[in-house]
C-alpha cells in the first residue's frame, strides 16, 4: 500500500499533511519516522485531515508533534492546513470553517497570494499570568513568553529547554518564547517548541500568545490595526480587540508554501520498524 503526503511550510514552521478523509490514519511510529530529517521527510509536524460530519464544519484538524505524539493547537499548522484543504476542494465557500482540538476557527486565504488568516479563539484575561520575569498564557497551546534585549545573542535551544523541563511545566511542558520590541510597534520573536525539543524558525500560536503579552504589560498598542511579527522564518502580521476581560477577533495571517508532494510504500516502513 502506498501513502501520500504533501510538505507545507508556513513561515519556515514546515509540516507533513495527510488526507484521512477516507481512512484514518492512527500510528505514531510513522508519524515520528516521517517527521525525522535524516531518516524520513523531515518536518516539524504532522496534520491529518478528518472528515467533520457530526458537527458540520468543513473538516476535523488533528495536529501532532514531530516526536509522533498527538498535541494541542498549531497556529501555522492550521494556516497550512486552510491551504491544504482549499486544494483539496474541501470548503464550498470562500470562509473556511473547521474544528481542532481546542475548538472552531475560520480561516481564509488572500486573493492572488499565499497570504492565509486563520482565526484563534478569545482569550480571558483572567487567564493571563503576569509574573515578574515573564508571562505565561494560552493561546491554544501553552506560553512562556520572556521579554529580552540581546535577541540574537540567546541561545535558544539550552534556554528554551531549562525553562520547558522546568517547575511549574513538568507535567506537560510548555513553549517558551524570547521577544525583543522593535520600533514601531513591532516585534521579533524566537520560540523553543515542546514535542519538537527546539527552536522552530516560527510558531504561529508563540507570535500571537507574545503579541498578547506585550499588550496586556503596555510595551506595544494593539489599536493599530495589523502588528508585525518578525520570526527566523519570515513575517507574520497579528490582529486582535480587546475589552475589559477578553482579547477577542484574534487573527494570525502569514505565507504559506506547497513544498512537493511524494509518497511512502508501507511495506517499507514496516520493514524499518521490526529492525527498530
Amino acid at each position: 500500500m502506498k501513502l501520500n503526503f504533501y510538505k507545507y511550510q508556513g513561515t519556515g514552521n514546515d509540516f507533513i499533511l495527510l488526507d484521512s478523509r477516507q481512512k484514518k490514519i492512527e500510528n505514531p511510529f510513522l508519524f515520528k519516522k516521517l517527521c525525522d530529517r535524516h531518516f524520513g521527510v523531515g518536518a516539524d509536524g504532522i496534520i491529518l485531515i478528518q472528515n467533520d460530519d457530526e458537527y458540520k464544519s468543513d473538516f476535523y484538524m488533528r495536529y501532532c508533534n514531530s516526536d509522533g505524539k498527538e498535541s494541542t493547537m498549531c497556529g501555522n499548522g492550521g494556516r497550512c492546513a486552510i491551504f491544504f484543504a482549499n486544494q483539496l476542494g474541501i470548503p464550498k465557500k470562500n470562509k473556511i470553517h473547521f474544528r481542532a482540538i481546542d475548538g472552531y476557527h475560520d480561516g481564509f486565504i488572500r486573493d492572488n497570494d499565499n497570504l492565509v488568516s486563520i482565526k484563534l479563539l478569545n482569550i480571558d484575561k483572567n487567564t493571563i499570568e503576569i509574573h515578574k520575569k515573564y508571562v505565561f498564557l494560552n493561546t491554544g497551546s501553552p506560553h512562556h513568553i520572556l521579554f529580552v534585549e540581546k535577541i540574537r545573542e540567546k541561545n535558544i535551544y539550552q534556554e528554551g529547554k531549562k525553562i520547558r523541563f522546568q517547575s511549574p511545566y513538568l507535567e506537560k511542558g510548555v513553549n517558551v518564547n524570547f521577544v525583543k520590541i522593535l520600533k514601531n510597534n513591532m516585534l521579533q520573536v524566537r520560540t523553543y517548541e515542546r514535542g519538537v525539543e527546539n527552536e522552530t524558525l516560527s510558531c504561529g500560536t508563540g507570535v500571537v500568545a507574545s503579541v498578547i503579552a506585550a499588550c496586556e504589560t503596555n510595551k506595544i498598542k494593539n489599536d493599530v490595526g495589523e502588528i508585525l511579527v518578525q520570526t527566523l522564518g519570515g513575517k507574520l502580521w497579528v490582529s486582535l480587540k480587546k475589552t475589559k476581560n477578553e482579547y477577542f477577533d484574534i487573527h494570525l495571517t502569514g505565507n504559506v508554501k506547497f513544498i512537493f508532494k511524494g509518497s511512502i510504500l508501507m511495506e517499507d516502513f514496516y520493514k524499518s520498524k521490526k529492525n527498530e
